[in-house]
């Protein structure tokens, strides 16, 4: 089954959305071994999602750099550090197991083209001041990610996903309405992300489950091509000198902001169970959204009761989701 996705802004690449709650799998619902979340689990999980909620922060610290340049220098700079941390880990026998596999390459690849287009759509969300937009992606994909299982793997929703969907649907039409636009954004980012976690989802149903570091060096090797030559084609209109060197220096942090809170998610999911991190998932759109006010982005009331409905759904989605897994993981009662 799909497991659900949100996260990861800009994505945050969400190797994460592998171990998203699974609300028909409740293989996916168990806790890994020991059994109870840990204390430093918790704490890395909110530290990985807290950290992609601030990025509307650094992002737009990063101005007048645009959506393009932010884009081909976080490919660069990740790519500079995952090699690195690759290397002083001897993992690079990983890293060729992936890329001696066809099929692996050729998933991967595909992922490395959706967590571009979805990086690319959060930097301009965030450069052009759509952060709420932005914040309503990640809101909404777990119902997208839901859509997607029934699409593409033809799984069967129960009646209350059904009426979450149908909830997510009325939120999209009311905030098109308020926005006088689709929110091409918002949906695209979602779409984005739910796709990367389908193609990672391919590759654990393989028998083929790449780790996070590994999945991030080999997608960005996949992207420092065209990252190279968009930067090439910017040439003098770069922002990485100019602006000073604390510019230079957050441009150059793209690397560690990326794959930091990666390396604390690896931490939670191996020690929280992932009903804890399915709930833990939606700190990072309600940061984006309170990072949206902090930077002046405005809510007419309309907006509101878009947004309220998304929220609906959701609550909906995660209440069928945990009483469904109660079901399946407490042992039947005895007969009399």
């Amino acid at each position: 089954m799909l497991a659900q996705a949100s996260l990861t802004p800009g994505a945050d690449t969400a190797d994460a959305t592998m171990a998203r709650v699974d609300h028909r799998d409740a293989r996916r619902t168990e806790s890994p071994p020991g059994g109870h979340a840990t204390r430093t689990g918790i704490l890395a999980g909110l530290a990985c999602y807290g950290l992609w909620g601030l990025f509307p922060f650094y992002f737009h610290a990063l101005l007048p750099t645009g959506a393009v340049e932010l884009l081909a220098w976080r490919v660069v700079w990740s790519l500079v550090l995952s090699v690195l941390v690759v290397t002083a880990t001897r993992r690079w026998a990983r890293v060729l197991t992936v890329l001696r596999s066809p099929a692996q390459r050729g998933l991967l690849a595909l992922a490395a083209v959706a967590i571009a287009v979805n990086w690319g759509v959060y930097g301009l969300a965030v450069v052009t001041g759509h952060v709420l937009e932005a914040s309503l992606g990640y809101f909404v994909n777990p119902l997208l990610t839901v859509l997607l299982g029934v699409v593409v793997l033809r799984e069967r929703l129960r009646p209350t996903q059904w009426v979450a969907v149908a909830i997510g649907l009325g939120a999209v039409v009311v905030i098109t309405a308020d926005l006088g636009r689709l929110p091409w954004m918002a949906l695209t980012l979602a779409a984005s992300f739910g796709s990367y976690g389908l193609l990672k989802n391919r590759l654990a149903r393989r028998g083929a489950g790449v780790d996070p570091l590994t999945g991030l060096t080999v997608e960005t090797g996949f992207l420092l091509l065209p990252a190279v030559a968009a930067l090439a084609v910017l040439g003098d209109r770069l922002t990485f000198t100019g602006y000073g060197g604390g510019h230079t220096a957050l441009l150059v942090l793209a690397g560690p902001t990326t794959l930091l809170p990666l390396l604390l998610f690896a931490v939670a999911a191996g020690r929280v169970p992932l009903s804890v991190i399915g709930m833990l998932q939606y700190l990072t759109p309600v940061l984006q959204f309170g990072a949206a006010l902090v930077l002046g982005e405005t809510m007419p009331a309309s907006r509101w009761i878009g947004f309220g409905l998304v929220w609906v759904a959701l609550a909906v989605l995660t209440a069928d989701a945990l009483r469904h897994q109660r079901r399946r993981v407490l042992p039947a009662p005895a007969g009399g």
